[in-house]
């Protein structure tokens, strides 16, 4: 049951039942996130990858990042294999990467990425705003997810100028140049 509290939101109650999956897809949505593509590389070693926004620093020493995937995704199987990832943060003209590879099993074309091996082997996107290539430090259950833990070997930011791509509400969102920090 919605009920309006006294700011203008609205909250749903339940008492026994916990809260439904729409609900807390609907809630989970109002908390804006950046988008990555994860790439490795399967066990013939073509590349793989998947959209990605249940991506956070874990730790700055070691560093580490934490990476959630649905138990089903190629590419979670693919760095099981493989042992390593890269997470590639994608900049606001790039959410054509970003609906290519949030497309269900192998569909993700790479006809037309351009891309480079990183020293893991894994694909790096060319001109990204920045790259982490990792090795798995951990694996863990997470619901109907698989949370990997990697170790960060690499890391390096482009000279790409644009903002991040952000998710927000459903919908793709950027940064203005007004919003973004000045470098120095």
């Amino acid at each position: 049951m919605a009920v309006p509290s006294s700011n203008g939101h609205r909250s749903t109650r339940h008492l026994e039942n916990g809260v439904s999956a729409a609900e807390f897809r609907e809630v989970m949505g109002h908390f804006a996130t950046g988008v990555t593509v994860i790439t490795s590389i399967d066990a013939d070693g073509e590349p793989v990858g998947t959209t990605a926004n249940a991506v956070t620093s874990l730790s700055v020493d070691p560093p580490l990042v934490l990476v959630c995937f649905d138990l089903a995704s190629t590419t979670l199987q693919a760095i099981r294999g493989h042992g390593a990832f890269v997470v590639n943060v994608l900049a606001a003209p790039q959410q054509h990467l970003s609906a290519n590879f949030a497309r269900r099993g192998l569909a993700a074309a790479w006809d037309g990425v351009q891309h480079r091996r990183g020293p893991t082997g894994s694909p790096r996107l060319e001109d990204v705003l920045a790259v982490l290539e990792c090795t798995v430090e951990h694996a863990l259950p997470g619901g109907d997810h698989e949370i990997i833990v990697g170790r960060v070997r690499h890391a390096e930011t482009s000279a790409n100028a644009n903002g991040p791509l952000v998710f927000f509400r459903g919908s793709y969102a950027s940064l203005t140049d007004q919003d973004l920090p000045a470098c120095g």
